[in-house]
Protein backbone atom coordinates (compact mmCIF):
# COMPACT_ATOMS: atom_id res chain seq x y z
CA UNK A 1 0.00 0.00 0.00
CA UNK A 2 2.84 2.37 0.84
CA UNK A 3 4.51 1.67 -2.52
CA UNK A 4 1.31 2.49 -4.40
CA UNK A 5 0.92 5.74 -2.49
CA UNK A 6 4.53 6.70 -3.14
CA UNK A 7 4.37 5.90 -6.87
CA UNK A 8 1.28 8.08 -7.25
CA UNK A 9 3.39 11.19 -6.48
CA UNK A 10 5.99 12.74 -8.80
CA UNK A 11 9.61 11.93 -7.99
CA UNK A 12 10.30 15.49 -6.95
CA UNK A 13 7.58 15.20 -4.22
CA UNK A 14 8.83 11.84 -2.97
CA UNK A 15 10.65 13.15 0.10
CA UNK A 16 7.67 15.28 1.04
CA UNK A 17 5.33 12.30 0.65
CA UNK A 18 7.42 10.14 2.93
CA UNK A 19 7.42 12.88 5.60
CA UNK A 20 3.69 13.46 5.23
CA UNK A 21 2.93 9.74 5.45
CA UNK A 22 5.21 9.36 8.44
CA UNK A 23 3.36 12.14 10.25
CA UNK A 24 0.04 10.47 9.51
CA UNK A 25 1.28 7.12 10.81
CA UNK A 26 2.73 8.63 13.99
CA UNK A 27 -0.52 10.54 14.54
CA UNK A 28 -2.48 7.32 14.07
CA UNK A 29 -0.31 5.42 16.58
CA UNK A 30 -0.48 8.28 19.08
CA UNK A 31 -4.28 8.41 18.79
CA UNK A 32 -4.50 4.63 19.14
CA UNK A 33 -2.34 4.67 22.28
CA UNK A 34 -4.39 7.54 23.67
CA UNK A 35 -7.65 5.65 23.12
CA UNK A 36 -6.21 2.46 24.62
CA UNK A 37 -4.92 4.40 27.65
CA UNK A 38 -8.25 6.12 28.09
CA UNK A 39 -10.14 2.82 27.91
CA UNK A 40 -7.72 1.27 30.39
CA UNK A 41 -8.07 4.27 32.74
CA UNK A 42 -11.87 4.16 32.59
CA UNK A 43 -11.79 0.41 33.23
CA UNK A 44 -9.51 0.89 36.24
CA UNK A 45 -11.79 3.66 37.50
CA UNK A 46 -14.87 1.48 37.29
CA UNK A 47 -13.06 -1.60 38.62
CA UNK A 48 -10.69 -0.55 41.44
CA UNK A 49 -7.93 -2.94 42.45
CA UNK A 50 -8.62 -5.01 45.53
CA UNK A 51 -7.01 -7.97 47.29
CA UNK A 52 -10.37 -9.67 47.57
CA UNK A 53 -13.98 -9.02 46.65
CA UNK A 54 -15.32 -5.46 46.64
CA UNK A 55 -18.95 -4.77 47.54
CA UNK A 56 -21.27 -4.18 44.56
CA UNK A 57 -21.91 -0.66 43.31
CA UNK A 58 -20.91 1.87 40.69
CA UNK A 59 -17.97 4.26 40.67
CA UNK A 60 -19.86 6.65 38.39
CA UNK A 61 -18.22 8.95 35.87
CA UNK A 62 -14.44 9.42 35.79
CA UNK A 63 -13.14 12.18 38.10
CA UNK A 64 -16.53 13.20 39.55
CA UNK A 65 -17.89 9.73 40.35
CA UNK A 66 -21.47 9.94 41.65
CA UNK A 67 -20.96 13.32 43.33
CA UNK A 68 -23.80 15.04 41.46
CA UNK A 69 -26.32 12.39 42.52
CA UNK A 70 -25.04 12.48 46.11
CA UNK A 71 -25.54 16.24 46.43
CA UNK A 72 -29.01 16.20 44.87
CA UNK A 73 -31.57 17.85 47.24
CA UNK A 74 -33.67 15.59 49.45
CA UNK A 75 -37.13 17.05 50.01
CA UNK A 76 -38.50 14.12 52.02
CA UNK A 77 -38.02 12.83 55.55
CA UNK A 78 -37.14 9.39 54.22
CA UNK A 79 -33.74 7.84 53.50
CA UNK A 80 -31.86 10.08 51.03
CA UNK A 81 -32.71 8.99 47.45
CA UNK A 82 -29.03 8.45 46.63
CA UNK A 83 -28.73 5.82 49.36
CA UNK A 84 -32.24 4.38 49.06
CA UNK A 85 -31.94 3.62 45.34
CA UNK A 86 -28.57 1.90 45.78
CA UNK A 87 -29.74 -0.11 48.78
CA UNK A 88 -32.49 -1.58 46.60
CA UNK A 89 -30.03 -2.31 43.80
CA UNK A 90 -26.94 -3.48 45.68
CA UNK A 91 -27.93 -4.23 49.28
CA UNK A 92 -26.93 -2.65 52.63
CA UNK A 93 -23.23 -2.25 51.70
CA UNK A 94 -22.17 -0.73 48.40
CA UNK A 95 -19.28 1.14 46.79
CA UNK A 96 -19.33 4.51 45.06
CA UNK A 97 -17.05 7.46 44.32
CA UNK A 98 -17.54 10.94 45.74
CA UNK A 99 -15.47 13.97 44.69
CA UNK A 100 -12.85 11.64 43.22
CA UNK A 101 -12.57 9.40 46.28
CA UNK A 102 -13.60 5.71 46.47
CA UNK A 103 -16.17 5.34 49.23
CA UNK A 104 -17.91 2.37 50.80
CA UNK A 105 -21.40 3.26 52.06
CA UNK A 106 -22.75 1.23 54.96
CA UNK A 107 -26.36 0.91 56.07
CA UNK A 108 -25.55 -2.37 57.80
CA UNK A 109 -25.95 -2.09 61.63
CA UNK A 110 -23.20 -4.62 62.33
CA UNK A 111 -20.66 -2.92 60.06
CA UNK A 112 -21.57 0.51 61.47
CA UNK A 113 -21.02 -0.72 65.01
CA UNK A 114 -17.71 -2.35 63.98
CA UNK A 115 -16.52 0.92 62.39
CA UNK A 116 -17.27 2.96 65.52
CA UNK A 117 -15.71 0.42 67.86
CA UNK A 118 -12.51 0.11 65.82
CA UNK A 119 -11.78 3.80 65.41
CA UNK A 120 -8.15 4.49 66.18
CA UNK A 121 -7.21 0.92 65.21
CA UNK A 122 -8.70 0.04 61.84
CA UNK A 123 -10.45 3.33 61.08
CA UNK A 124 -9.83 7.03 61.61
CA UNK A 125 -11.98 10.11 61.27
CA UNK A 126 -12.03 11.55 57.77
CA UNK A 127 -14.12 13.94 55.71
CA UNK A 128 -13.85 15.01 52.07
CA UNK A 129 -11.50 17.91 51.33
CA UNK A 130 -14.50 20.13 50.62
CA UNK A 131 -15.83 19.61 54.15
CA UNK A 132 -12.37 20.14 55.60
CA UNK A 133 -12.09 23.39 53.66
CA UNK A 134 -15.44 24.51 55.08
CA UNK A 135 -14.87 23.59 58.72
CA UNK A 136 -11.13 24.27 58.82
CA UNK A 137 -8.18 21.98 58.27
CA UNK A 138 -7.50 21.89 62.02
CA UNK A 139 -11.09 21.28 63.08
CA UNK A 140 -11.74 18.73 65.78
CA UNK A 141 -13.20 16.21 63.30
CA UNK A 142 -9.92 16.05 61.37
CA UNK A 143 -7.66 15.61 64.39
CA UNK A 144 -6.61 12.27 65.84
CA UNK A 145 -4.97 10.67 68.84
CA UNK A 146 -3.82 12.77 71.77
CA UNK A 147 -4.79 16.10 70.17
CA UNK A 148 -8.38 14.98 69.70
CA UNK A 149 -8.63 13.71 73.29
CA UNK A 150 -7.12 16.98 74.53
CA UNK A 151 -9.77 19.08 72.75
CA UNK A 152 -12.53 16.69 73.80
CA UNK A 153 -11.62 17.18 77.45
CA UNK A 154 -11.65 20.95 76.96
CA UNK A 155 -15.20 20.78 75.59
CA UNK A 156 -16.33 18.41 78.35
CA UNK A 157 -15.26 21.01 80.90
CA UNK A 158 -17.76 23.35 79.28
CA UNK A 159 -20.61 20.94 78.53
CA UNK A 160 -20.11 18.33 81.24
CA UNK A 161 -22.80 17.55 83.88
CA UNK A 162 -21.37 19.89 86.53
CA UNK A 163 -21.39 22.84 84.14
CA UNK A 164 -24.84 21.99 82.81
CA UNK A 165 -26.29 21.95 86.32
CA UNK A 166 -25.28 25.60 86.63
CA UNK A 167 -26.52 26.43 83.13
CA UNK A 168 -30.13 25.24 83.55
CA UNK A 169 -31.33 28.56 85.04
CA UNK A 170 -29.78 30.47 82.11
CA UNK A 171 -31.40 28.12 79.58
CA UNK A 172 -34.78 28.34 81.30
CA UNK A 173 -34.61 32.13 81.44
CA UNK A 174 -33.71 32.34 77.74
CA UNK A 175 -36.55 29.97 76.75
CA UNK A 176 -39.14 31.81 78.87
CA UNK A 177 -38.06 35.16 77.47
CA UNK A 178 -38.31 34.02 73.84
CA UNK A 179 -41.65 32.26 74.30
CA UNK A 180 -43.09 35.37 75.89
CA UNK A 181 -41.88 37.43 72.93
CA UNK A 182 -43.19 34.96 70.34
CA UNK A 183 -46.65 34.80 71.88
CA UNK A 184 -46.99 38.56 71.39
CA UNK A 185 -45.72 38.69 67.80
CA UNK A 186 -47.92 38.56 64.75
CA UNK A 187 -45.84 35.87 63.06
CA UNK A 188 -42.74 33.86 63.92
CA UNK A 189 -40.79 31.57 61.58
CA UNK A 190 -40.01 28.94 64.17
CA UNK A 191 -36.81 27.46 62.66
CA UNK A 192 -35.14 30.87 62.48
CA UNK A 193 -36.50 31.91 65.88
CA UNK A 194 -35.22 28.83 67.72
CA UNK A 195 -31.85 29.07 65.93
CA UNK A 196 -31.49 32.68 67.07
CA UNK A 197 -32.40 31.76 70.65
CA UNK A 198 -29.90 28.91 70.85
CA UNK A 199 -27.14 30.80 69.02
CA UNK A 200 -27.42 33.75 71.39
CA UNK A 201 -27.29 31.46 74.42
CA UNK A 202 -24.35 29.40 73.12
CA UNK A 203 -22.37 32.43 71.89
CA UNK A 204 -22.78 34.04 75.29
CA UNK A 205 -21.51 30.93 77.05
CA UNK A 206 -18.62 30.39 74.63
CA UNK A 207 -17.37 33.91 73.93
CA UNK A 208 -19.62 36.30 75.94
CA UNK A 209 -21.01 37.54 72.63
CA UNK A 210 -24.07 39.81 72.81
CA UNK A 211 -25.67 40.80 69.53
CA UNK A 212 -27.35 43.87 71.04
CA UNK A 213 -23.99 45.37 72.05
CA UNK A 214 -21.98 44.22 69.02
CA UNK A 215 -21.34 46.26 65.89
CA UNK A 216 -21.29 43.11 63.72
CA UNK A 217 -23.83 40.30 63.37
CA UNK A 218 -21.98 37.05 63.89
CA UNK A 219 -25.02 34.87 63.21
CA UNK A 220 -25.57 36.36 59.74
CA UNK A 221 -22.18 35.02 58.72
CA UNK A 222 -23.15 31.59 59.98
CA UNK A 223 -26.39 31.75 57.97
CA UNK A 224 -24.41 32.36 54.77
CA UNK A 225 -22.19 29.46 55.77
CA UNK A 226 -25.10 27.07 56.38
CA UNK A 227 -26.91 27.85 53.12
CA UNK A 228 -24.01 26.44 51.09
CA UNK A 229 -22.86 23.71 53.44
CA UNK A 230 -24.39 20.84 51.47
CA UNK A 231 -23.71 22.01 47.93
CA UNK A 232 -21.60 21.03 44.95
CA UNK A 233 -18.02 22.19 45.69
CA UNK A 234 -17.44 24.83 43.01
CA UNK A 235 -15.71 27.90 44.43
CA UNK A 236 -16.92 30.46 41.89
CA UNK A 237 -18.56 33.77 42.85
CA UNK A 238 -22.32 33.36 42.85
CA UNK A 239 -22.36 29.67 43.81
CA UNK A 240 -23.70 28.45 47.15
CA UNK A 241 -20.35 26.88 47.97
CA UNK A 242 -18.52 30.17 47.40
CA UNK A 243 -20.99 31.99 49.65
CA UNK A 244 -20.44 29.30 52.27
CA UNK A 245 -16.67 29.82 52.24
CA UNK A 246 -17.09 33.59 52.39
CA UNK A 247 -19.45 33.24 55.37
CA UNK A 248 -16.87 31.11 57.15
CA UNK A 249 -14.12 33.61 56.34
CA UNK A 250 -16.09 36.52 57.82
CA UNK A 251 -17.11 34.52 60.90
CA UNK A 252 -13.51 33.44 61.53
CA UNK A 253 -12.34 37.03 61.20
CA UNK A 254 -14.88 38.11 63.83
CA UNK A 255 -13.84 35.30 66.18
CA UNK A 256 -10.17 36.22 65.80
CA UNK A 257 -10.90 39.89 66.53
CA UNK A 258 -12.90 38.91 69.62
CA UNK A 259 -10.06 36.68 70.80
CA UNK A 260 -7.54 39.52 70.33
CA UNK A 261 -9.78 41.93 72.24
CA UNK A 262 -10.05 39.44 75.08
CA UNK A 263 -6.28 38.94 75.03
CA UNK A 264 -5.84 42.68 75.51
CA UNK A 265 -8.31 42.72 78.41
CA UNK A 266 -7.71 39.56 80.41
CA UNK A 267 -10.19 38.65 83.15
CA UNK A 268 -9.17 37.60 86.62
CA UNK A 269 -11.75 34.83 86.76
CA UNK A 270 -12.86 32.48 83.97
CA UNK A 271 -16.43 33.10 82.87
CA UNK A 272 -16.58 31.63 79.35
CA UNK A 273 -14.78 29.29 76.99
CA UNK A 274 -12.57 32.06 75.59
CA UNK A 275 -11.09 32.58 79.06
CA UNK A 276 -10.22 28.89 79.24
CA UNK A 277 -8.68 29.00 75.74
CA UNK A 278 -6.54 32.02 76.61
CA UNK A 279 -5.27 30.33 79.74
CA UNK A 280 -4.27 27.29 77.68
CA UNK A 281 -2.56 29.42 75.01
CA UNK A 282 -0.43 31.19 77.63
CA UNK A 283 0.90 27.96 79.12
CA UNK A 284 4.52 27.16 78.23
CA UNK A 285 3.78 23.46 77.66
CA UNK A 286 0.56 23.92 75.71
CA UNK A 287 -0.11 22.03 72.48
CA UNK A 288 -3.02 24.29 71.63
CA UNK A 289 -2.57 26.82 68.83
CA UNK A 290 -4.68 29.85 68.02
CA UNK A 291 -5.74 28.28 64.70
CA UNK A 292 -6.96 25.08 66.35
CA UNK A 293 -8.77 27.08 69.06
CA UNK A 294 -10.60 29.25 66.52
CA UNK A 295 -11.59 26.26 64.37
CA UNK A 296 -12.90 24.56 67.51
CA UNK A 297 -14.93 27.65 68.43
CA UNK A 298 -16.38 27.82 64.94
CA UNK A 299 -17.47 24.17 64.97
CA UNK A 300 -18.98 24.44 68.46
CA UNK A 301 -21.06 27.49 67.51
CA UNK A 302 -22.28 25.83 64.33
CA UNK A 303 -23.06 22.43 65.83
CA UNK A 304 -24.80 23.75 68.93
CA UNK A 305 -27.36 26.01 67.29
CA UNK A 306 -28.04 24.56 63.84
CA UNK A 307 -28.65 20.96 64.92
CA UNK A 308 -30.58 21.77 68.09
CA UNK A 309 -32.81 24.36 66.40
CA UNK A 310 -33.77 21.85 63.71
CA UNK A 311 -34.61 19.25 66.35
CA UNK A 312 -36.69 21.76 68.34
CA UNK A 313 -38.58 22.85 65.23
CA UNK A 314 -39.51 19.27 64.46
CA UNK A 315 -40.38 18.64 68.10
CA UNK A 316 -42.93 21.46 68.08
CA UNK A 317 -44.32 20.22 64.77
CA UNK A 318 -44.74 16.72 66.22
CA UNK A 319 -46.48 18.11 69.30
CA UNK A 320 -48.98 19.98 67.17
CA UNK A 321 -49.60 16.89 65.02
CA UNK A 322 -50.03 14.46 67.93
CA UNK A 323 -52.41 15.65 70.70
CA UNK A 324 -51.90 12.48 72.75
CA UNK A 325 -48.14 13.09 72.83
CA UNK A 326 -48.70 16.71 73.84
CA UNK A 327 -51.09 15.60 76.58
CA UNK A 328 -48.68 13.10 78.15
CA UNK A 329 -45.74 15.49 77.87
CA UNK A 330 -47.77 18.23 79.53
CA UNK A 331 -48.86 15.90 82.34
CA UNK A 332 -45.25 14.91 83.05
CA UNK A 333 -44.10 18.53 83.33
CA UNK A 334 -47.12 19.69 85.31
CA UNK A 335 -46.40 16.91 87.79
CA UNK A 336 -42.88 18.28 88.20
CA UNK A 337 -44.27 21.74 88.98
CA UNK A 338 -46.88 20.34 91.38
CA UNK A 339 -44.24 18.49 93.40
CA UNK A 340 -42.36 21.71 94.17
CA UNK A 341 -42.79 23.49 97.46
CA UNK A 342 -42.65 26.73 95.51
CA UNK A 343 -44.31 26.35 92.06
CA UNK A 344 -42.42 29.42 90.80
CA UNK A 345 -38.99 28.02 91.58
CA UNK A 346 -36.77 27.16 88.63
CA UNK A 347 -36.08 23.81 87.04
CA UNK A 348 -33.46 21.68 88.82
CA UNK A 349 -31.05 19.03 87.61
CA UNK A 350 -32.92 16.38 89.59
CA UNK A 351 -36.19 17.35 87.91
CA UNK A 352 -34.50 17.28 84.52
CA UNK A 353 -33.21 13.74 85.11
CA UNK A 354 -36.72 12.59 86.10
CA UNK A 355 -38.27 13.45 82.69
CA UNK A 356 -38.84 9.88 81.47
CA UNK A 357 -41.37 10.56 78.72
CA UNK A 358 -39.54 13.72 77.65
CA UNK A 359 -36.42 11.68 76.88
CA UNK A 360 -38.54 9.21 74.90
CA UNK A 361 -39.96 12.17 73.00
CA UNK A 362 -36.47 13.59 72.31
CA UNK A 363 -35.15 10.19 71.15
CA UNK A 364 -38.00 9.82 68.68
CA UNK A 365 -37.59 13.39 67.45
CA UNK A 366 -33.87 13.07 66.70
CA UNK A 367 -34.42 9.62 65.19
CA UNK A 368 -36.74 11.12 62.59
CA UNK A 369 -34.80 14.38 62.27
CA UNK A 370 -31.69 12.60 60.95
CA UNK A 371 -29.73 15.82 61.17
CA UNK A 372 -26.46 14.15 60.11
CA UNK A 373 -26.88 12.38 56.73
CA UNK A 374 -23.49 10.68 56.83
CA UNK A 375 -20.56 9.98 59.16
CA UNK A 376 -17.21 9.48 57.43
CA UNK A 377 -14.18 7.40 58.39
CA UNK A 378 -11.05 6.26 56.53
CA UNK A 379 -9.72 2.69 56.40
CA UNK A 380 -6.17 2.34 57.75
CA UNK A 381 -5.52 -1.17 56.36
CA UNK A 382 -7.33 -3.83 54.35
CA UNK A 383 -10.32 -5.17 56.27
CA UNK A 384 -12.40 -8.29 55.71
CA UNK A 385 -16.06 -7.96 56.62
CA UNK A 386 -18.43 -10.81 55.83
CA UNK A 387 -17.77 -11.64 52.15
CA UNK A 388 -16.20 -8.30 51.26
CA UNK A 389 -12.81 -6.60 51.40
CA UNK A 390 -12.57 -2.91 52.31
CA UNK A 391 -9.25 -1.68 50.86
CA UNK A 392 -6.84 0.48 52.84
CA UNK A 393 -7.14 4.18 52.03
CA UNK A 394 -10.82 3.98 51.12
CA UNK A 395 -13.37 6.14 52.87
CA UNK A 396 -16.44 4.62 54.53
CA UNK A 397 -19.69 6.46 55.11
CA UNK A 398 -22.08 5.34 57.82
CA UNK A 399 -25.64 6.41 56.96
CA UNK A 400 -27.69 7.11 60.14
CA UNK A 401 -31.01 7.76 58.28
CA UNK A 402 -30.94 4.23 56.85
CA UNK A 403 -30.39 2.86 60.36
CA UNK A 404 -33.09 4.99 62.00
CA UNK A 405 -35.68 4.22 59.31
CA UNK A 406 -35.02 0.49 59.11
CA UNK A 407 -38.44 -1.26 59.10
CA UNK A 408 -36.96 -4.47 60.51
CA UNK A 409 -36.02 -2.60 63.69
CA UNK A 410 -38.64 0.16 63.86
CA UNK A 411 -42.25 -0.71 63.12
CA UNK A 412 -43.73 1.93 60.80
CA UNK A 413 -40.39 3.79 60.86
CA UNK A 414 -41.78 7.06 59.45
CA UNK A 415 -44.47 7.24 62.14
CA UNK A 416 -43.78 9.45 65.16
CA UNK A 417 -44.18 7.18 68.18
CA UNK A 418 -42.26 8.13 71.36
CA UNK A 419 -43.76 5.15 73.20
CA UNK A 420 -41.54 2.84 71.15
CA UNK A 421 -38.73 3.94 73.51
CA UNK A 422 -40.64 2.93 76.65
CA UNK A 423 -38.31 1.07 79.01
CA UNK A 424 -35.21 1.81 76.94
CA UNK A 425 -32.46 3.91 78.47
CA UNK A 426 -29.95 5.08 75.87
CA UNK A 427 -26.82 6.86 77.08
CA UNK A 428 -24.74 6.39 73.94
CA UNK A 429 -24.86 5.02 70.42
CA UNK A 430 -26.17 1.54 69.63
CA UNK A 431 -26.38 -0.55 66.49
CA UNK A 432 -29.79 0.96 65.76
CA UNK A 433 -29.50 4.49 67.15
CA UNK A 434 -26.71 6.91 66.29
CA UNK A 435 -28.32 10.34 66.25
CA UNK A 436 -25.30 11.71 68.14
CA UNK A 437 -22.59 9.70 66.39
CA UNK A 438 -20.84 6.76 67.98
CA UNK A 439 -17.63 5.29 69.34
CA UNK A 440 -14.86 7.50 70.73
CA UNK A 441 -16.30 10.46 68.74
CA UNK A 442 -19.75 10.28 70.29
CA UNK A 443 -20.91 13.90 70.42
CA UNK A 444 -19.67 15.59 73.60
CA UNK A 445 -22.52 18.10 73.34
CA UNK A 446 -25.27 15.45 73.49
CA UNK A 447 -26.31 16.23 77.05
CA UNK A 448 -26.21 19.96 76.32
CA UNK A 449 -28.63 19.44 73.43
CA UNK A 450 -30.98 17.35 75.58
CA UNK A 451 -30.91 19.91 78.41
CA UNK A 452 -31.80 22.71 75.99
CA UNK A 453 -34.63 20.74 74.40
CA UNK A 454 -36.06 19.46 77.69
CA UNK A 455 -35.90 22.88 79.35
CA UNK A 456 -37.53 24.59 76.38
CA UNK A 457 -40.32 21.98 76.30
CA UNK A 458 -40.82 22.39 80.04
CA UNK A 459 -41.40 26.14 79.62
CA UNK A 460 -43.58 25.61 76.57
CA UNK A 461 -46.06 23.05 77.93
CA UNK A 462 -46.34 24.46 81.46
CA UNK A 463 -46.75 28.12 80.54
CA UNK A 464 -48.45 28.07 77.14
CA UNK A 465 -51.32 26.37 75.35
CA UNK A 466 -51.69 25.47 71.71
CA UNK A 467 -54.27 26.79 69.30
CA UNK A 468 -53.96 24.92 66.02
CA UNK A 469 -55.20 27.04 63.12
CA UNK A 470 -56.66 25.40 60.04
CA UNK A 471 -57.16 27.17 56.75
CA UNK A 472 -57.20 30.89 56.21
CA UNK A 473 -54.32 33.14 55.30
CA UNK A 474 -51.55 32.07 57.66
CA UNK A 475 -49.50 35.16 56.87
CA UNK A 476 -52.06 37.31 58.66
CA UNK A 477 -52.67 34.89 61.49
CA UNK A 478 -50.45 35.34 64.57
CA UNK A 479 -48.46 32.35 65.71
CA UNK A 480 -45.55 30.06 64.86
CA UNK A 481 -44.84 29.36 61.22
CA UNK A 482 -42.85 26.29 60.27
CA UNK A 483 -40.64 26.04 57.17
CA UNK A 484 -43.25 24.00 55.28
CA UNK A 485 -45.98 26.58 55.90
CA UNK A 486 -47.49 24.73 58.87
CA UNK A 487 -48.90 27.12 61.43
CA UNK A 488 -49.66 26.98 65.16
CA UNK A 489 -50.62 29.71 67.61
CA UNK A 490 -49.29 29.67 71.17
CA UNK A 491 -51.05 31.58 73.93
CA UNK A 492 -50.04 32.14 77.53
CA UNK A 493 -51.92 29.89 79.92
CA UNK A 494 -54.06 31.33 82.67
CA UNK A 495 -52.23 31.38 85.97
Amino acid sequence: IINIIVLSFPIKDLSFSYLHLSSIMWGFWFLALLVIGLIRWVYRWRNPRCNGKLPPGSMGLPLIGETLQFFAPNTTSEIPPFVKERMKRYGPIFKTNLVGRPVLVSTDPDLNYFIFQQEGHLFESWYPDTFTEIFGRQNVGSLHGFMYKYLKNMVLNLFGPESLKKMIPEIEQAASKRLKKWSQQESVEIKDATATMIFDLTAKKLISYDQDSSSENLRENFLAFIQGLISFPIDIPGTAYHKCLQGRKRAMKMLKNLLNERRMNRRKQQSDFFDHVLEELHRDDTILTEGIALDLMFVLLFASFETTSLALTLAMKFLSDHPKVLKQLTEEHEAIVNRRQNPDSGLTWKEYKSMTFTFQFINETVRLANIVPGIFRKVKRDIQFKDYTIPAGWAVMVCPPAVHLNPTKYEDPLTFNPWRWDGQEINGATRHFMAFGGGMRFCVGTEFTKVQMATFLHCLVTKYRWNQIKGGNIVRTPGLQFPDGYHVQILERDT
